[in-house]
Order: C-alpha cells, then structure tokens, then sequence
C-alpha cells in the first residue's frame, strides 16, 4: 500500500471516529487543492472542524484510545485556530484543524454546500472551491497567496463571482488584489 492510500486511510478512520463523536470534518489544505487540479507535494491530510476545546480534548483522548499517536495543540489568545490535533503514524501525519470561536462560516459553509469527496464510497468530504480560497485569505501570508492564485489559474471555469460573494460575506479583504494579478 502507498503512503498516500495509507494517509488517506488514516484520514477516514479519523473522519469516521470525529463523526461517531458529533464531529464533522471537511478536508482543507493540498489535499483540497489537488482535487481543484493544483498539485502540492504535501506529507499530510489536513481536516477542517468546528469544535470546542472540551470537545478538541475528547476528541485527541479518543483517537489515543484508537492507537493513533496523538498531540494535541491548544491555542491560546492570539492564535487564528482553535487548536490543532496532529495524528501520525507509518502512514503519515493528519491533522484536524479546529476553526471554531475562530473562523467557523468557513467550515459550516462547506459542510452545508455540495457533497465532493476525495474518492467514490469516501466519507472524506472536501472544502468547495469558494471556502477553500476564503481559508486560503483568513490564514494570509505570500504561501497563501500564491496558493490562490494557482487555483484560480488552474480552475478558468471558476465562478469569481460566488468566490467573491464568500470572501465579502465573511469579511475577507485581499481577493481583488488578488483577482487583479490574474489579467
């Protein structure tokens, strides 16, 4: 088995287990950004949730409990996450990215939105094109920024408009400078 089908495995017994818990899970990160046809090399699974630490808590005792080696990173006052759960083993590495009390839309939004999965039979649901750029903006910084460029590059049947409408409805600044790069 590859890495990447044992990663990938990982990451739907963690979806599974976020999900016997009340957690849903969406992926986010390159992974995302592979199925919008921008490849990145990456090591590792990112999900996006929106949970709140006594239950980020639970969540990393329960995967420990599962036999996954697990650390839990709680955030404090100035951090833009809710907290970050690392899960790695020979497979690799998954994280569950907390956005709750943080950036929360972003993750309701993809959860509500269309039903695109990594895989056919997969319960790892990935992040609309919109959310993912609106995550893309809410971390900031010139990763990011070339990270949304290339997805706009790469997806020409993109609707800017809905993109756009996202980013204004949560108050996202940066994307017409963006979008301005493009011409």
């Amino acid at each position: 088995m590859s890495d990447a089908e044992s990663n990938l495995q990982a990451a739907e017994r963690v979806v599974a287990l976020l999900a016997e818990n009340g957690v849903s899970a969406v992926v986010i990160g390159a992974v995302a950004m592979a199925a919008y046809r921008y490849v990145r090399h990456t090591e590792d699974i990112d999900l996006g949730v929106n949970a709140d630490l006594s239950k980020m808590r639970f969540l990393a005792n329960a995967l420990k409990n599962e036999g996954f080696d697990v650390e839990f990173r709680e955030p404090d006052g100035e951090d833009p996450l809710g907290g970050v759960i690392d899960i790695s083993s020979d497979f690799g590495l998954v994280q569950v990215v907390n956005f709750a009390d943080r950036f929360p839309a972003a993750i309701d939004d993809s959860l509500a939105g269309e039903s695109l999965t990594v895989r056919p039979g997969s319960e790892l649901r990935l992040a609309p094109l919109a959310q993912l750029i609106a995550l893309k903006l809410y971390a900031g910084g010139l990763r990011s920024k070339a990270d949304i460029l290339e997805l706009l590059r790469r997806n020409p049947d993109a609707d800017i408009a809905a993109i756009r409408s996202t980013c204004q409805r949560y108050r996202l600044r940066g994307l017409n400078a963006i979008l301005a790069e493009l011409d």
